[in-house]
């Protein structure tokens, strides 16, 4: 099949550029140095990838991403990177010989949730700066104590440094090793193995964690990319001129319903977004690239993660060229976007 014949919008994946991302991120994190985050691509063929070169421990944000992958073999160490108040779903992986599951806590609650729920092995989050979840640092012993209580094993602290995945490298190292002196404290109150932390934003200078959970490297989007260089474009949206305007404009079948949008407009190759609709996205083509009806255009989203997750699946092909796909571009593979959901 040639790209010209897949329906838009698309998600469209460039073999060449994913796997020179995964090149990258394993020459710097190689096998279980890295973690990667599921929820970046929530698909099983592109994580199936990732395990096949070393990286075969996993972490999810939702109990569907777990079950997914538990279901696609991949469940041999997955986290659940993220506090959950019902743990039942998990526990029954546990309890099947399915998956090895760790869950997040943060609290008394949480930790109830996963003794109840059956999850037998936790991580404590620790807040090193990003407000969001993680406890107090000093109160990361007391929350191990309340794990190790009702039976549960602590394998170590998780904490993200998510406020400084964007800081400008020449404050970055010092910044992340102020955040990581609070998680390291923290483990030594805790105790267990893992530090897990950091993101694609401080994959390369972020040597106190013992895994790095970062998951957009693997396709990136134009907010990410100025803040992790070394990585590549791998991610596009293949959209078709639906109408053009005497005036200058033309509008693609893409819009705010196909596209992340948390992070800005999407950039229009060979032209200027001008704004997103519910299923339309009007742009200035480019005089160098005039359009007209019927036409393709490609789209790099700016935000990968809730963009993916508006899909069904991924077209893969060979090769991109200049960054603008070709309708004579060779499909290789689909990936569904199987991992949706909670």
């Amino acid at each position: 099949m040639r790209l010209a014949d897949v329906p838009t919008p698309a998600l469209v994946v460039d073999m060449v550029a994913f796997g020179h991302n995964v090149a990258t991120m394993g020459a710097v994190n190689p096998g279980r140095r890295l973690r990667p985050h599921v929820k970046a691509f929530k698909s099983t063929p592109l994580a199936q990838a990732l395990a096949g070169a070393g990286h075969e421990a996993f972490c999810c944000a939702t109990v569907r991403e777990v079950e997914g992958m538990a279901a696609a073999g991949l469940g041999d160490d997955l986290l659940l990177a993220n506090e959950v108040l019902d743990c039942t779903r998990l526990g029954a992986l546990v309890r099947a010989g399915n998956a090895r599951v760790t869950v997040a806590v943060d609290s008394e609650e949480t930790v109830a949730a996963a003794a109840v729920g059956g999850v037998r092995e936790v991580l404590v989050d620790v807040d090193i700066g990003l407000p969001r979840c993680g406890c107090d640092p000093a109160d990361a012993g007391r929350i191990a104590d309340l794990a190790r209580a009702r039976g549960l094993t602590v394998r170590g602290v998780m904490g993200y440094e998510g406020h400084l995945m964007r800081t400008p490298w020449e404050r970055k190292v010092a910044e992340v090793e102020e955040a990581m002196a609070l998680l390291l404290a923290a483990r030594e109150a805790t105790g267990g193995d893992v530090v897990s932390a950091g993101g694609t934003g401080t994959y390369d200078c972020n040597p106190w964690a013992t895994e790095i959970q970062a998951g957009s490297y693997c396709l990136m989007d134009t907010e990410y990319l100025p803040h992790a260089p070394a990585f590549r474009h791998a991610l596009f949206v293949w959209t078709s001129v639906i109408s053009v305007s005497r005036s200058g404009w033309a509008v693609v079948d893409t819009g705010l319903k196909a596209l992340g949008m948390d992070h800005g407009d999407p950039t229009v190759v060979g032209g200027s977004c001008w704004f997103v609709s519910d299923e339309h996205t009007t742009f200035g083509p480019d005089p160098s690239y005039p359009v007209v009806v019927g036409d393709r255009v490609t789209l790099l989203p700016g935000h990968v993660d809730p963009t993916v997750a508006l899909h069904e699946r991924m077209v893969v092909v060979d090769a991109v060229a200049d960054g603008r796909l070709d309708g004579d571009a060779v499909v290789v593979e689909e990936w569904p976007v199987d991992l949706r959901g909670w």
